[in-house]
């Protein structure tokens, strides 16, 4: 997910699309644990998207 797609969002759709990332994340360390997946590179990929929205909640609590 893009910076700019993530700022088109309202603060209830980033805490949902948060929590739908960090599950996702989860599911997806679980399974490589498993067995190792066929492009681990997704991991880095959704660890950096949860820390892209989590970092424009954080911005608009601030402001």
């Amino acid at each position: 997910m893009k910076q700019s797609e993530i700022k088109e969002l309202s603060v209830a759709e980033l805490q949902e699309k948060l929590s739908e990332t960090r599950k996702s994340y989860s599911d997806l360390k679980l399974a490589h644990a498993i067995s190792p997946l066929e492009n681990p590179i997704q991991l880095r990929g959704i660890r950096r998207t949860v820390a892209r929205i989590a970092t424009e909640l954080t911005k608009r609590e601030l402001q």
